[in-house]
């Protein structure tokens, strides 16, 4: 079976316009792949690029060089290159992602949030709901919470739902950027099973884990990050 997501040369570096103008060099030529059912777990130190580059195969950021392919079915599309609405298309589809913080609308309660995603991936109504519950207490968020809106929880609360919104429709591709990081063990261990269904199901999925436990865990494979620092003078 061919990769699901195919990274070549792809390079990044910031242009901080407040600080007259100067480059600030992220990565340079990164390239690796990704098979379906697989977890690619990108390492090396803060700062050296990881969570630009899921944001850039998300499509929030834009890379300067090289190719991003995420493969759709039988066809191929280049992220790097791909117009918003197709990326926007892409996130219904087939990408997910997972970052540290979670960003809604502020009245909207919390098993509502998990059903729209559930339903915006394909899901019926019905079945959507019904998923979204199973997240929720799966992930011990007390039920009396869960038509509650989110911005009223704790961290780890607020987590713990975006955890879920993140996994409630399957995707071919998952994004997780530190998704334990506020979670205590218990809960840890329940995201692990988590991703790890998903990967059972045959999605790829590319993450960060600062957590050792968890990504020795899940890490099919590691790639260290460190390898493609960029080198251009600021």
């Amino acid at each position: 079976m061919p990769p699901l997501l195919v990274l070549e040369d792809v390079s990044k570096t910031f242009t901080l316009h407040l600080r007259g103008g100067a480059r600030l060099p992220v990565v340079a030529e990164v390239s690796f792949a990704v098979e379906p059912g697989e977890c690619v777990v990108l390492g090396g130190p803060s700062g050296a690029g990881k969570s630009s580059l899921l944001k850039m195969i998300f499509g929030n950021y834009r890379c300067d060089r090289g190719a991003i392919d995420l493969r759709e079915g039988e066809r191929w599309i280049d992220v790097a290159r791909a117009e918003p609405r197709e990326i926007l298309r892409l996130r219904r589809t087939t990408m997910g992602y997972v970052s540290q913080f979670l960003r809604v609308i502020p009245r909207v309660g919390a098993r509502d949030i998990v059903t729209a995603a559930a339903r915006e991936g394909g899901m019926p109504e019905a079945a959507a709901r019904a998923r979204a519950g199973d997240l929720l207490a799966r992930l011990n968020l007390p039920e009396r919470l869960w038509d509650l809106p989110p911005a009223t929880f704790s961290g780890g609360e607020q987590q713990r739902v975006n955890i879920a919104r993140g996994l409630a429709a399957p995707r071919p591709l998952l994004l997780l950027d530190e998704p334990t990081a506020s979670l205590d063990a218990a809960n840890r261990a329940v995201v692990a099973e988590l991703v790890g269904e998903a990967r059972a199901a045959g999605s790829g999925i590319v993450g960060i884990f600062h957590d050792a436990d968890i990504r020795d865990a899940l890490a099919t494979r590691v790639v260290d990050v460190t390898r493609f620092a960029a080198n251009e003078a600021a």
